[in-house]
């Protein structure tokens, strides 16, 4: 049984043992980089942010909305979080989002986990961020300029994170390159029309009301008010108050994996603690999937707040 994977969670089953292993080594030396890179980058008094960003994008990622073709997707959140924090710490921002997915929901494998790190995480931070940044400066640096470079910034790392899933289940021999490469890529390219959509309208709002968490670039805004920081909190949570409203449509590598006839791969997790966005007590369906995502999104804000301070260089 296959529990409905979001797009570009790799469940286990769908990777050799090898190729797993050496995803986990990947992703192990690109964090222990990233941890070192944010604390020569960011201060203490930028921690906030990046909490209130791995809550929104947790929440998000809750909500799947319907594309063409019987599919669905939702924000990754990669490229957003690099727009704001760089790349650095964007990669710490969704490995706290796609573990705690893995670990708490069972959404995405344990051993795939590394590749789910460096597929949602790595890969779309460093291609939405410098896409980002090239875009920005050609395009020019008005506010239609931001928005139309974070749209295509962030497209563009749906793309990548994509085919660096397709390569991966080719080098398991789980589908031939020839059938998963085109699969994939024409699949999440609908659904990153709505991670464009979603991460240029977050820019657009970003650009109105604080732009200076825009203008910062790799060092990020200065210190945050705590009226802030509780208001992009409980925005995060009003927003997955609304997971419930999911399309049910089987989203990016779920639609690949029936098309491409190797969904019965997928293992089934080796324990459940909130399966599915759920709570196992909690029997209404609305009510069990909304406490399940506030929980998750607690639990990501304060993970990320966590590693942030332990992180980031202390500030006088």
């Amino acid at each position: 049984m296959l529990l409905s994977p979001e797009p570009l969670h790799i469940p286990d089953g769908f990777l050799t043992p090898l190729l797993a292993a050496i995803g986990w080594l990947f992703a192990a030396i690109i964090i222990s980089i990233a941890l070192r890179q944010t604390r020569q980058q960011l201060g203490e008094r930028q921690v906030p942010l990046m909490g209130i960003l791995a809550a929104f994008i947790f929440a998000a990622q809750a909500i799947n909305f319907p594309v063409a073709a019987g599919t669905s997707g939702h924000l990754l959140g990669g490229a957003l979080a690099a727009i704001v924090m760089g790349p650095w710490a964007a990669a710490l921002i969704m490995t706290a989002v796609v573990s705690v997915q893995a670990l708490i929901f069972q959404d995405g494998g344990l051993l795939a986990l590394g590749w789910n790190i460096l597929n949602m995480g790595v890969l779309t931070a460093f291609a939405g961020y410098f896409s980002y940044r090239a875009m920005h400066k050609w395009i020019g640096r008005s506010t239609s300029g931001r928005v139309l470079a974070a749209f295509a910034a962030a497209w563009l790392s749906m793309e990548v994170g994509a085919i660096a899933a397709a390569i991966e289940l080719a080098l398991s021999g789980t589908s031939p390159l020839r059938i998963a490469l085109p699969a994939m890529a024409s699949v999440h390219a609908l659904i990153g029309v709505g991670e464009g959509l979603i991460t240029s309208g977050a820019v657009r709002l970003l650009q109105a009301s604080r732009p200076d968490v825009l203008d910062a670039g790799d060092s990020a805004p200065g210190r945050l008010p705590a009226a802030f920081v509780a208001s992009g909190l409980f925005l995060a949570i009003l927003l997955g108050a609304f997971s419930p409203l999911a399309a049910n449509s089987p989203d990016g590598l779920e639609y690949v994996a029936r098309i491409g006839g190797f969904i019965s791969l997928a293992e089934v997790p080796a324990f459940a603690f909130l399966p599915d966005y759920t709570i196992p007590f909690i029997t209404h369906p609305a009510v069990t999937t909304i406490l399940a995502v506030t929980i998750g999104t607690l639990i990501v804000f304060s993970v990320t707040l966590i590693v942030g301070r332990r992180t980031a260089r202390k500030e006088v």
